[in-house]
């Protein structure tokens, strides 16, 4: 497989993995595997949610494309990596900037990003299966852009302090 053919198939997969999350949340994890998505709608004092478990389905998804065709590096291998790197993306994004899960990412001045939070947070406005808005992970609704646009972004304390002692 060609370098171009490679790059080809791993960003159309990363790509199509936006549509496979939309749709697996919204069909599947808000229909008849709630019970297992539930715990990421609920405040728990406990470090891991049942919700967990899909990183291990995505993961050794991924890690058998990449098992499978790793000998002739042919599209299985670059599937499977497309799929890695979305799960990368996802768990950077949704597990450590938007739910805090691990500290050293807690607010951004990006629109994007900050667009991107205040759509999870109206996903998270309902505690129960039905209800909810928002099921993507990277694609935002435009009005979230705009609302993203509009408010101003958090002030670093640390920045506030030092443009007063200039």
């Amino acid at each position: 497989m060609t370098t171009l053919a490679a790059a080809a198939v791993t960003t159309a997969t990363f790509l199509g993995m936006e549509f496979v999350a939309w749709f697996m949340h919204k069909y599947v994890l808000h229909g008849a595997l709630w019970f297992l998505h539930r715990s990421h709608h609920v405040r728990h004092p406990h470090r891991f949610e049942r919700n967990d478990f899909f990183f291990l389905f995505y993961g050794s998804l991924s890690m058998l494309f990449i098992i499978y065709g790793s000998d002739a590096k042919d599209w299985r291998f670059w599937v499977g990596v497309g799929i890695a790197a979305y799960g990368t993306v996802y768990f950077f994004v949704h597990d450590v900037l938007i739910h805090g899960r691990l500290r050293f990412w807690r607010k951004s001045h990006n629109t994007y990003l900050r667009a991107l939070n205040m759509a999870h947070k109206m996903h998270h406005k309902t505690t129960g299966r039905d209800g909810s808005e928002e099921f993507g992970m990277l694609w935002v609704s435009k009005r979230y852009f705009s609302l993203a646009a509009r408010k101003p972004a958090p002030i670093n304390k640390m920045r506030r302090a030092s443009s007063l002692n200039s």
